[in-house]
């Protein structure tokens, strides 16, 4: 198990969570403080004035609430902003945001009840999701709309998902013998006021792209090792020079990748032999077009944007992000903003520009390999039947053109996108959930074209017949793929090929050393 509230929990405690379906328990002396933060919340508040205990919410905060309605006021608040629209999230975005929220809280600086940590962990532990909507956040109340259905589950009402099919929230939750929450004090405002949702969807954004990013380095690194380009654009001496971590480290990368390999060519063996002095016209090209030369220099800014964000998003996981923050250790309470999202809002922008740019990049390579003219080696759309009468790999062509057009359009940014509501209360808001979202989509998209990417890998190294020449680790992924996808001659549907191979790039182990 992963123990909630012990340390930071990391982007890999979080994998292990949310993609391989790892139980939580809570760390004891964590939770002992969350039971202090509820009883100093109780006591302070008994004589003074606390929006969101004895206040109205937002630009209703002026409006003093009796204390007979106390409880019910938390309980309105969660019903009535429990109005999120458009698709339901996946179940594992959904437990993502679960455990996004159940990590903020066991901060113990938002005075909820220790109930709220035990029916958030049997939820997460026996793989109950809340139905939770994607449209509705605004991210700077925090995620208030997405969080409100996860309360409002809490509390035994709305629906949940659960293997595969959506139930009462009741039904479900009678069937565990779970007990619905009952609100003690501020646990209506402290379930729906944090950037849970977009921290969440963020987190399994920054697992997904580091994958990406493994693959793309893979791909790049065979059809350098396909076409039989030059060693030097990705040699240690000249990426050395450039300053960059995420360059070096896309370069050791790929000459990991390529050790042993029979066909990536040296300079020195060729070009620097004097012999080629006497011709006026070189068959061979000096140096290869941008999308094989320029590899490190493309996806090392990318490598360096996926790991900053991931900085910044666990930082957010492992924060207290609601309002207003209770300090039982320095007997106060304090009113401010931690809920509003720009950090994270700002990251997903960030991120999907840059899977964006390697979706491109995937794109590129790929075109180069199904265009004869620019190859000038392998047969038209890497067909290896009849030219003319069959297509090869043209048809897969246009979907990945398509989708990274898609990626290009959704790449504009929610970060500068804020549009004043609330009465104008939340005058300047992130649109955090909104950024987080789009990012998705635009991975989602880039896993696909990099399985069209692959699968043209494939072609092109059956047309050349040079497995027993290819570097061990390339040698070891042609394998791999062709269980799933088989070399192909006769023209047939290729959608399920795609969303096979898709499934492959998703799941499958890493296979270069995480130490380089």
């Amino acid at each position: 198990m992963i123990v909630i509230g012990q340390s930071t929990l990391s982007v890999e405690d979080f994998a292990e969570l949310v993609f391989k379906q790892q139980k939580i328990a809570l760390h004891g002396a964590a939770v002992e403080k969350v039971a202090a933060s509820h009883k100093f919340l109780k006591e302070f508040s008994s004589n003074k004035l606390i929006y969101g205990i004895n206040t109205g919410f937002g630009p209703m905060a002026q409006y003093k609430v009796e204390d007979a309605n106390l409880l019910q006021l938390q309980y309105n608040l969660i019903r009535s902003h429990a109005s999120g629209s458009g698709n339901l999230m996946q179940p594992q975005m959904v437990k993502a945001l679960m455990v996004a929220r159940l990590n903020s809280f066991m901060q113990a600086r938002s005075g909820v009840h220790t109930d709220v940590l035990e029916l958030l962990k049997e939820l997460i532990n026996n793989d109950i999701t809340p139905c939770i909507y994607e449209h509705g956040g605004v991210g700077a109340s925090g995620d208030l709309v997405q969080l409100a259905h996860l309360a409002l589950v809490l509390i035994g009402e709305g629906e949940v998902i659960y293997k595969g099919a959506v139930y009462p929230a009741a039904e479900i939750l009678g069937r565990y013998q779970l007990k619905p929450l009952s609100i003690r004090i501020r646990e209506g405002l402290a379930l729906i006021n944090g950037t849970s949702a977009m921290t969440g969807i963020g987190m399994m954004n920054i697992v997904r792209a580091r994958k990406l990013l493994h693959w793309s380095v893979v791909l790049s690194a065979m059809i350098n090792e396909v076409v039989s380009a030059y060693s030097d654009h990705f040699s240690y001496e000249l990426n050395a020079v450039k300053h960059h971590k995420g360059q070096n480290k896309v370069a050791a990368m790929m000459r990991r990748i390529l050790k042993g390999s029979g066909m990536i060519r040296q300079r020195a063996d060729h070009l620097y032999n004097p012999e080629h002095l006497d011709r006026e016209v070189f068959e061979d090209k000096v140096q290869e077009y941008y999308s094989l030369r320029c590899v490190t220099q493309v996806l090392g800014p990318i490598y360096d944007t996926i790991e900053y964000a991931a900085g910044v998003v666990t930082d957010e996981l492992n924060s207290v992000n609601d309002n207003p923050v209770v300090d039982h250790e320095n007997k106060n309470i304090y009113h401010g903003g931690n809920f509003h999202g720009d950090y994270v809002s700002l990251e997903m922008d960030k991120l999907k520009i840059a899977i964006t740019k390697l979706s491109m990049l995937s794109e590129r390579q790929l075109n180069y390999l199904l265009n004869n003219k620019l190859n000038e080696k392998f047969p038209p759309f890497l067909n290896l039947g009849v030219l003319g009468l069959n297509f090869g790999m043209q048809g897969v062509q246009f979907t990945a053109t398509s989708t990274v057009a898609e990626n290009q359009t959704l790449s504009f940014p929610m970060y500068v996108h804020s549009i004043p509501n609330n009465n104008d209360n939340q005058d300047i808001v992130s649109m955090g959930c909104n950024a987080a979202l789009m990012t998705k989509k635009v991975i989602d998209n880039s896993f696909e074209v990099l399985a069209i990417q692959m699968m043209a890998t494939m072609q092109a190294i059956d047309y050349l017949q040079c497995t027993e020449n290819l570097a061990p680790i390339s040698a070891d992924v042609y394998n791999e793929v062709r269980k799933i996808f088989p070399k192909f001659v006769e023209d047939m549907p290729k959608y399920k090929d795609i969303t096979n191979v898709k499934e492959y790039l998703e799941t499958a182990e890493n296979i270069i050393p995480q130490d380089l």
